[in-house]
């Protein structure tokens, strides 16, 4: 399926400004086009699902420590938040918890999506623990060599972020996936 992405900009690397009015057209887990937001509709429009988010789409925020806020933190499990809080735990505290390889990995997953609510398209190991490992192979984040997101490019990976002008996270998509969207 098709999806327009309309948005205020889009910024095709890190740095420098966002061209505004340009949107970006994602076929499967492939960006398809970036262009014009009018060209792209008039091109795609009849076909193309179209999505609208107020802010300027990027490569995403890139997570040098990835492996050490996944692996050095507990995040809690709602269920546990009237025992331990909803913060995740370190240190003394994270020590006392018996922590197994499947209370890793859920951990782990909880705490994939506060990176992917943040915008996070990108992070890194090494990962040490077969379980968060794996959460984070199943999450479907990118873990690039030499570090940050590649830079948007046709043909390329449909993983990038929405962010408003604030700097909160309005979307992130993964292999042309919304994986997080603000309500």
């Amino acid at each position: 399926m098709l999806t327009l992405h309309r948005v205020r900009g889009v910024r095709l690397g890190h740095d420098g400004e966002p061209v505004p009015g340009h949107a970006v057209v994602v076929d499967g887990a492939r960006l398809a086009a970036i262009g014009p937001y009018e060209e792209l509709l008039a091109a795609y429009g009849d076909r193309a699902r179209v999505r609208e988010w107020d802010g300027v789409l990027t490569p995403g925020r890139y997570e040098p420590e990835g492996a050490a806020l996944l692996e050095a933190a507990y995040h809690p499990d709602p269920r546990e938040a009237d025992e331990l809080g909803s913060e995740p735990i370190t240190g003394e505290a994270l020590k006392a918890l018996a922590m197994t390889e499947t209370r890793w990995g859920a951990s782990a997953r909880r705490g994939l999506q506060r990176l992917l609510a943040a915008g996070t398209t990108a992070l890194t190991g090494p990962f040490t623990r077969p379980a968060v490992r794996t959460a984070v192979q199943r999450s479907g984040l990118a873990e690039p060599p030499g570090g940050r997101p590649r830079a948007l490019t046709v043909g390329g990976a449909a993983d990038f972020a929405v962010f408003a002008e604030d700097g909160s996270c309005l979307a992130t998509v993964l292999a042309g996936r919304l994986v997080h969207r603000r309500r």
